[in-house]
């Protein structure tokens, strides 16, 4: 994508020299404090923006249909959408955001509409707070419009992580504390939350800085999360390639399940036992959850599958062990170099069948320089390389020459 010419700035204030040094006066500055000496107000072809504004005319030849996500809607006009994050965070109220091609007038907003964000797209410039939300410009080639991520410790894609050496993508939450002036000073047509509140937020808010929810981690099916692809392309404009990217991924992940469903029928679903303790809790994934329907469609089965929740139970360890310790296979996602880790972690641990047996499998295959796990950032988008791997895990037998992804055996110590 082209990068944006002019200075993203707020008027008046500090922003009026500089507005007389590129020859505008505060006339420029329109609704949110931009200046309007922006090609893409021009209507220029050339950047993807409208030429000629037709009101009759409809701007989205490709539209995104929404099918799996349960936490975002898109709604499109003519020349605008209207993105609908129904629960912005835990208990949050729903979040609508006016997406208007550039080039054509901002609409007259009623109703609920009234007071919702209106934002220029495609965007030019992003801050992102999650990385999660890394492969959904990397794989539809809008990545051009990165230039902010929270902590780049924790990323784990090369190219993004060149982008942040040479300067083309700054830190600015490196303390895990979200530095509002920071990010007003530097301007992003639109900050991307993690699917939390920050009380920083109504300070860019007011700044005219757009503050989108990504909540995909809400959502409890796998591919729910990954179809949040569709959410970052009604921004970036790249509605075309997320939709072949996320058509590749669902129909990949349903070749996946119906091989461990033959699988399962023909024996029966393998017995796994999934995540660990902390803080002498055990957290285990719901029957509902994201992990859970993972487990199932990969052909496996524990002792918590028919819970219909979403979330995950606290549980003791002795609990734990009664109604899973002999599950041949234990799933954990710790950076263990040996089994010996785990029971130096915990000795009670060793008791576990998975541990006798030496099938103990991570998630933690593919991390970044900087500690960052691959598994919870390009793993959201590509559930089928998830289960592609747990298929594996539970049915080697079927799945000869695999090359995992994101999981490896613990080696036994």
């Amino acid at each position: 994508m082209p990068v944006r010419p002019v200075l993203s700035l707020r008027c008046p204030a500090a922003a009026v020299a500089l507005l007389g040094a590129l020859g505008l006066t505060l006339s420029a500055c329109g609704d949110g404090g931009r200046p309007t000496a922006d090609p893409r107000a021009s209507g220029s072809a050339a950047d993807g923006c409208i030429s000629g504004f037709d009101p009759a005319k409809d701007y989205f030849p490709v539209k995104s249909t929404v099918e799996h996500a349960k936490n975002f809607t898109l709604r499109y006009e003519k020349s605008y959408q209207v993105l609908t994050v129904k629960e912005p965070y835990p208990k949050g109220k729903p979040e609508s955001y006016v997406l208007v091609k550039c080039g054509a007038p901002k609409p007259k907003l009623t109703g609920d509409l009234a007071g919702a964000p209106t934002i220029t797209t495609p965007v030019k410039s992003l801050y992102s707070a999650s990385t999660t939300h890394l492969p959904l410009l990397t794989e539809t080639g809008t990545l051009d419009v990165l230039t902010g991520v929270a902590n780049g410790a924790f990323v784990s894609s090369p190219e993004v992580r060149q982008r942040i050496a040479s300067g083309k993508v700054t830190e600015y939450a490196k303390d895990n504390t979200l530095d509002a002036e920071k990010v007003i000073g530097a301007g992003p047509d639109v900050l991307m939350t993690q699917g939390t509140d920050d009380p920083q937020y109504p300070k860019l808010r007011q700044a005219g800085i757009a503050v989108v929810a990504n909540a995909e981690w809400l959502e409890p099916s796998p591919l729910g999360r990954a179809e949040w692809v569709k959410a970052m392309a009604a921004l970036t404009g790249a509605e075309k390639r997320a939709g072949e990217v996320f058509d590749t991924v669902e129909s990949d992940y349903a070749k996946v399940a119906a091989k461990a469903a033959k699988a399962a029928t023909a024996g029966k679903p393998v017995k796994v036992l999934p995540g660990t303790m902390y803080q002498g809790t055990w957290s285990m994934a719901a029957g509902g959850s994201y992990a859970g329907r993972l487990i199932k469609d990969a052909g496996g089965t524990y002792p918590w599958a028919d819970d219909t929740g979403s979330g995950n139970l606290q549980l003791t360890f002795e609990a734990v062990y009664a109604k899973g310790g002999d599950a041949p296979v234990w799933l954990v996602d710790q950076p263990w170099k040996s089994t010996a880790d785990a029971t130096k972690a915990d000795r009670r641990y060793g008791e576990l069948n998975a541990m006798k047996a030496g099938k103990v499998w991570t998630n933690t295959k593919a991390q970044g320089p900087g500690g960052g796990n691959d598994f919870y950032e390009r793993g959201v988008l590509r559930p089928d390389l998830v289960l592609a791997d747990l298929f594996a895990i539970l049915h080697p037998d079927r799945a000869e020459g695999h090359t995992f992804t994101f999981y490896a055996q613990v080696p036994r110590a």
